[in-house]
């Protein structure tokens, strides 16, 4: 048990840390844009927010398990597979990108509007407003939010194992649900419990070390 503990274990880490990395490289940028072209922020263009709100909105509406089989020959075409734990990574991100894209808008739409003119009145163009206004000040909120997707990310992870996407989720169906042995899925609940709580855990306490060093 404990050898099937830790591949799965593997096999999750593998699955979360790059869609996080996916995620995080695609939904940041797209969060920022949601930011910027809102009314009367620096780049405001109201036809462009409406439509990628839209399809924000209608991506993060779909839950994953539907999602995650919508979109079998999307993940086809990119990896060549839909099984296994490469293949799963495709809707993890699908999944992930629109729900952090909001994270962000919420974190950079919680600074101070203040700090933006006086930017703006000193000169700064918009690349430089969000280089390093936007993103330094909104930074403990990104952290605080890239902790929760990551925890959402651990969650899909193991739905995925029901469509036999690997990790601790498929090891839960496979050997404790459908062979009904409880030690194998009492063991994969504790283990999700203790991944969650590290993860939260030291998402809070990086984001309390760059709020104190952001006020020395």
């Amino acid at each position: 048990m404990i050898h099937l503990l830790l591949r799965a274990t593997l096999e999750t880490f593998y699955m979360v840390l790059v869609s996080t990395f996916f995620t995080v490289l695609f939904g940041l940028p797209l969060g920022i844009v949601l930011v910027v072209t809102s009314k009367g922020h620096i780049h405001a263009h109201k036809g462009l927010n409406a439509i990628l709100s839209y399809v924000v909105n209608m991506a993060r509406s779909l839950p994953f398990i539907i999602l995650m089989i919508f979109i079998i020959p999307f993940t086809r075409m990119v990896v060549g597979t839909s099984i296994g734990t490469t293949a799963a990574i495709v809707p993890l991100v699908v999944a992930a990108i629109p729900f952090f894209a909001r994270i962000v808008e919420s974190a950079l739409h919680e600074v101070d509007g203040g700090v933006v003119e006086a930017a703006i009145a000193m000169g700064a163009s918009p690349i430089e407003i969000i280089t390093r206004v936007l993103i330094p000040e909104a930074l403990p909120s990104l952290i605080l939010g890239t902790t929760i997707t990551i925890i959402n990310l651990l969650g899909y992870s193991a739905m995925a194992g029901a469509v036999g996407g690997g990790g601790i989720g498929d090891l839960a169906i496979r050997y404790g649900y459908h062979r009904f042995n409880t030690e194998i899925m009492f063991a994969t609940i504790i283990l999700l419990v203790v991944l969650v709580q590290g993860l939260q855990t030291t998402g809070n306490l990086i984001a309390n070390r760059v709020q104190k060093h952001r006020r020395r």
